[in-house]
């Protein structure tokens, strides 16, 4: 009697080979790769090297720009500071020449005083009013300066009282302004003078608003003279204290030996 077939069969499975397919696929594309790549670094092997060395090249020079900007900036900045102190030190010298000028202008007139006086060639003079100036101070007075002078007594001693009244004018009118009125005071005392050769004589008196002085009336009574001069309004330049200064400057020494020869004379 045959035996029936048997209800199950073993059959033995082939493996797929996709798998394998696909690895070689990813280890060829990988070896495509690396040689694209091996192959465009030995095609750009000999450029990078130029290129390195044009970069290091380029660094330097940027360097070397940012120390020379550096310098130069630093170089302004000192000739801007050195120009500064140039120009300072220039208007300080133009002040100084000017204030030289002042001082030698204030010489010369003094030793031409002096010359006059007694000069070789100085013609003698009675008892003169050699200037009057005025210069304005603060709260709208005026100090005057008169000089007086005289050389034809040598060794007389000229004594005497000194008034003087201020011509100009007001109001669109000629006025004058007497001693009194200028000393803002009824029977102002007269200004006593005493010398030999000169003396300056000075004080303070004031103007009356709106007024606009031209001349000086100088009177003087002494002994055995009296004078009535009249002498241009003189305004002094300056300030009071760079007037007095001026006055009280030492001469040079020629200037010094006349006026001492003139007093002690």
């Amino acid at each position: 009697m045959a035996k029936p077939p048997p209800r199950f069969m073993v059959v033995e499975r082939r493996r797929s080979r996709r798998p394998l397919a696909w690895a070689a696929f990813l280890v060829v594309w990988a070896l495509s790769l690396f040689g694209a790549w091996s192959w465009a670094g030995w095609r750009a092997a000999p450029r990078l090297d130029e290129v390195s060395a044009q970069l290091g090249t380029t660094s330097e020079q940027l360097r070397r720009y940012q120390r020379e900007i550096g310098e130069l900036r630093q170089r302004q900045a000192t000739l801007a500071r050195s120009d500064q102190i140039s120009r300072s030190a220039n208007r300080q010298i133009q002040r100084e020449l000017a204030q030289r000028e002042r001082e030698i202008a204030t010489l010369r007139g003094k030793t031409a005083f002096y010359e006059r006086l007694g000069g070789a060639t100085a013609q003698p003079r009675g008892l003169n009013v050699h200037s009057a100036r005025f210069l304005a101070e603060a709260g709208g007075s005026w100090r005057y300066q008169v000089v007086l002078t005289q050389s034809l007594t040598r060794g007389g001693v000229s004594l005497g009282k000194l008034r003087f009244a201020v011509e100009g004018v007001r109001a669109g009118k000629l006025a004058t302004i007497h001693w009194d009125e200028l000393h803002q005071r009824a029977a102002a005392p007269a200004q006593d003078y005493s010398f030999r050769y000169f003396q300056q004589l000075d004080g303070s008196v004031m103007l009356p608003p709106g007024f606009t002085p031209q001349r000086v009336r100088v009177s003087l009574r002494g002994q055995d003279a009296a004078v009535e001069q009249t002498v241009a309004w003189e305004h002094a330049g300056g300030t009071h204290h760079d007037a007095h200064a001026a006055q009280t400057r030492p001469a040079p020494a020629a200037t010094r030996s006349l006026a001492s020869r003139l007093r002690d004379t």
